[in-house]
């Protein structure tokens, strides 16, 4: 590496660190990863990755804490709020689906090694999709509000249900596609959930909830 290595800035190289971090944790799972095999992906010495990282688990909490706010900045990013209520739901399940796409191995992370390998990484999972979960709940609640849908025909209990299941679908649609078992592009998940979903969502907010039959 050399003095050329040094001149690199600190917050270059530790981003540098991170990427090689996330696709061998990605591809080797968090306990089969090793720091010297992180350290050649960066092309760095193990040294240099404790003193900027610190620990194995400093490194894959930093790993989940970027891809996180990556995938959340990308859904509120992608969300038309000047657009009508179906716009804005539909352009953030786009966006949040285009993310996934573009970046398997960040989302293997979150969602394959971080909820598995248990606390605190878990945690720090479920902090990001909490976050997702109420900015879909208030695209929901606005959406409502626009059709003016009391809480009598809406109530907040069932908006943020909504929101939970929604994106539950997102999360289950994503990693169908990513594992192999569809090919389904970014666009059609979105397209497939928004399908299943709105109708709905504009039932309820109409005020025509479905009921068993009798």
């Amino acid at each position: 590496m050399g003095a050329q290595g040094k001149r690199v800035p600190r917050a270059v190289r530790e981003q540098q660190m991170l990427d090689a971090a996330v696709a061998t944790f990605a591809r080797r799972g968090y306990r089969a990863a090793s720091m010297d095999e992180i350290a050649e992906a960066a092309g760095v010495s193990k040294p240099l990755v404790y003193l900027y990282l610190h620990s194995k688990d400093d490194l894959f909490t930093a790993c989940i804490r970027r891809e996180a706010a990556a995938l959340k900045a990308a859904v509120r990013a992608a969300v038309e709020l000047d657009g009508p209520a179906d716009r804005q739901l539909w352009s953030g399940l786009l966006g949040f689906f285009e993310h996934t796409a573009a970046h398997p191995d960040g989302w293997t992370v979150l969602y394959s090694q971080a909820r598995t390998v248990g606390e605190p990484f878990a945690d720090e999972v479920a902090a990001m999709r909490a976050e997702i979960v109420e900015f879909v709940r208030g695209l929901i609640a606005a959406a409502a509000r626009d059709a003016d849908c009391d809480d009598g025909d809406l109530a907040e209990r069932e908006v943020a249900a909504l929101a939970h299941a929604l994106v539950g679908a997102a999360e289950s649609l994503a990693g169908r596609a990513l594992g192999g078992t569809a090919a389904s592009s970014g666009r059609e998940n979105a397209a497939t959930l928004m399908n299943f979903a709105w109708s709905g969502l504009a039932n309820l907010m109409d005020g025509r909830p479905w009921t068993p039959s009798r």
